[in-house]
């Protein structure tokens, strides 16, 4: 075998930014000349040394070697048992290392700092604030916070009031300060306050912010309405002055113009109505000269036939009802899938049962009344050749109404389609719209 080795002290005590020690005897077991290196393992090996770090020793030879242990006063090291290990390493039998382990009890100790961000808030009716709390010690604090006005002329609202910090982190609450009185105008007013910070195994902390409380009405509103009223003040002058004037004047130019133009045209329509009623005389003689030409009597020289006149039976008057076609209304209701691609659209048409008649579409409601999501298209379908006319959608509307002030016509053998491009979430199911049609099939 290599080497033995034996710890003077297996547990240590140490303080954070002191310095502990203790002594490793080491023995050279083997039947050589050996040189033995000696260093520190573990979480303490950052800050522990060994003198000297290498012993040469004969045979049978025993040498001693100081293990300094400096932890280091930060919250990188946190209070507790820290295990350590002591290497001892043969150069001639490295089979034969061993370590010695221990332990070192590490001290805690508290360093809590706090700060106003920003220390200065300019505002007209409050002022938003941050308290940067850290804890730089190497153990877990709770720190309580509490705010002092020593004027007594603001009012404070924290985000908490307590709050918990792990060695090495920072916590930042928020503080909203407003001023209990408040001013339109007038010179800004300081108000300085103060936060308390007390933390548990500590002096309590205290930091100081200031708020600037400004006037209501914002520096620039009064040079602004002052100059807003010397502009209106040269609007209104400079349209009695100049513009007014001149509008007068153009419109009185432009009436006499029309007036003129009025009066030519009933001129020259007056003409024309005489040459008109000459033409019709002289048109009615020549017809009824012609009449008589032939042997019938003009309308002029018939009596009045029986029931025609006053007391008489009322001529008929032909009815235009076939004209204006026969009323019809019908609903086009969908069932689509859900499609994930937004372009693809299941369709739904509808035929005029009479093949050989147009259909005329005045009126419409579109209904979706589960709230589906995804488009509603209607199409017109002319032998395979579809164009869209309407395009809405679904999450759109619930309840819509169309009236049309040009109807929609369909010639003989057009389709109306319905096409419905669904995109509901998979638990909200297909989508089903509908549609209502009103119109007339001439």
């Amino acid at each position: 075998m290599g080497a033995t080795a034996t710890l003077s002290e297996a547990g240590l005590v140490a303080e954070p930014g002191q310095e502990t020690s203790c002594t490793v005897t080491i023995r050279n077991a083997g039947q050589v000349v050996d040189q033995f290196t000696v260093d520190v393992v573990g979480d303490a090996s950052g800050w522990a040394t060994a003198e000297p770090a290498t012993v040469n020793l004969m045979p049978g030879e025993t040498g001693t070697v100081t293990v300094r242990f400096a932890p280091p006063r930060s919250s990188d090291v946190p209070a507790g048992t820290i295990p350590f290990g002591v290497r001892v390493f043969s150069s001639e039998d490295p089979a034969g290392s061993v370590v010695e382990e221990g332990a070192v009890e590490l001290g805690a100790f508290t360093d809590v700092t706090a700060e106003i961000v920003p220390g200065k808030v300019e505002g007209s009716s409050k002022a938003d604030f941050e308290v940067a709390v850290d804890n730089r010690g190497n153990r877990p604090v709770v720190v309580e916070l509490s705010t002092l006005d020593p004027e007594d002329e603001l009012d404070f609202r924290l985000e908490r009031d307590r709050a918990e910090l792990a060695p090495g982190t920072a916590a930042f609450v928020r503080l909203r300060t407003k001023p209990r009185k408040r001013f339109l105008r007038g010179q800004s007013v300081r108000h300085r306050f103060q936060v308390f910070v007390v933390a548990d195994g500590a002096e309590p902390l205290k930091t100081e912010g200031t708020m600037v409380q400004r006037q209501l009405l914002p520096k620039w509103l009064l040079p602004a309405l002052a100059a807003l009223l010397v502009l209106l003040l040269a609007l209104l002058t400079l349209w009695f002055t100049v513009l007014r004037p001149a509008v007068k004047s153009a419109a009185r130019e432009a009436a006499e113009e029309q007036n003129q133009e009025i009066v030519k045209a009933a001129q020259d329509a007056g003409a024309g109505a005489d040459q008109a009623k000459k033409n019709a005389d002289q048109a009615k003689q020549n017809s009824e000269q012609a009449m008589k030409a032939v042997g019938l009597t003009p309308p002029g020289d018939n009596p009045a036939p029986p029931g025609s006149g006053p007391g008489g039976t009322p001529p008929t008057r032909v009815s235009n009802a076939a004209a204006d076609g026969t009323p019809t209304d019908f609903r086009v209701a969908a069932d689509a899938r859900i499609d994930s691609n937004v372009n693809r659209f299941a369709e739904f048409p509808y035929t005029l049962p009479d093949a050989t008649k147009t259909l005329v579409i005045t009126d419409l409601i579109l209904q979706n009344p589960r709230g589906d999501t995804g488009t509603l298209r209607l199409l017109r379908d002319s032998g395979g050749t579809k164009t869209v006319l309407l395009e809405v959608g679904l999450s759109n509307f619930r309840d819509l109404d169309h009236h049309w002030l040009q109807a929609w016509r369909f010639q003989p053998g057009e389709k109306i389609v319905l096409a419905v491009s669904c995109q509901n979430a998979p638990d909200r199911g297909r989508c089903t719209p509908s549609v209502s049609f009103s119109g007339r099939v001439e």
